[in-house]
């Protein structure tokens, strides 16, 4: 179970209605376990392992918040329709979109396939491009507005060789959220990144099971040590609430301060 930091008692997110994409493992999970301790009924969008849905269920219900899962593949409109629709016909509404889902190929411009570059496409950007238009919409009819969170990272603006396909995707919701969050700022409907550097999750498993790796990345990190999912989980905890009520069209980054390290001179 995760540590729900203590910097966090004092935020309420009571009755307010969120849907986490990818939302059963890593960040995803930790974003659910944080924002449902704050009393907010969470919507847990999964596409596989619906047993660990459950067991999240159970574990939100134990923090005192309310969840429900929702099985829906974010690459198909079909499915994010329905994880829309599911969640307003469940808790009448959607005050917070947390478009989490994510994956990546670890490929070069070079050696990138046409599968590769559509599979990360259509969930990383298209995905997310859709599942805020929906949310949107959402929000505006509702009369109440709503707030749209995409987890996005340090790659929308940092490269990363070899992980080409990713590092576009992650620049395009950059641009989605500057252009949608100014289109939709009189709207009522506010958007923002939260860009992870390293997270210690099992999309870099690689990277933590491989000591000479993990060294080398810890000592590229000012802070000195990869992110716990929790602590990405608390800036989306922070701006899913009253508090980031005139923050929108930006990103926020969590990064340890790897976009800022240098070697010196």
């Amino acid at each position: 179970m995760t540590q729900v930091p203590h910097a966090l008692a004092s935020l309420c997110l009571q009755d307010k209605v969120i849907v986490v994409t990818g939302g059963n493992s890593g960040i995803g999970k930790a974003i659910v376990e944080v924002v449902g301790s704050l009393g907010a009924k969470v919507v847990i969008d999964y596409r596989s392992h619906p047993e660990r849905t459950e067991e999240l269920i159970d574990e939100v219900g134990e923090l005192g918040g309310r969840s429900i899962g929702v099985q829906a593949d974010v690459s198909k409109l079909e499915d994010l329709q329905q994880l829309i629709d599911t969640a307003v016909q469940t808790f009448g509404k959607i005050d917070v979109m947390v478009n989490n889902a994510g994956i990546e190929t670890r490929t070069s411009i070079l050696d990138t396939s046409p599968e590769d570059f559509d599979n990360v496409m259509n969930v990383n950007l298209r995905g997310v491009f859709f599942a805020t238009q929906y949310a949107a919409k959402q929000m505006i009819s509702q009369g109440s507005g709503g707030r749209i969170i995409n987890i996005s990272s340090v790659h929308e603006d940092w490269p990363m060789p070899n992980n080409t396909p990713y590092c576009v995707a992650k620049g395009g919701v950059r641009m989605l959220t500057r252009t949608a969050g100014v289109e939709l700022a009189d709207k009522g409907v506010s958007i923002v990144n939260v860009g992870p550097g390293a997270v210690a999750t099992p999309i870099n498993d690689s990277t933590m099971n491989d000591p000479e790796l993990l060294a080398k990345l810890n000592a590229a990190i000012p802070i000195g040590r990869m992110a716990q999912p929790a602590e990405i989980a608390s800036v989306v905890a922070f701006l899913a609430g009253n508090g980031a009520s005139y923050m929108t069209a930006t990103s926020v980054f969590a990064d340890g301060g790897i976009m800022m390290s240098s070697p010196g001179l």
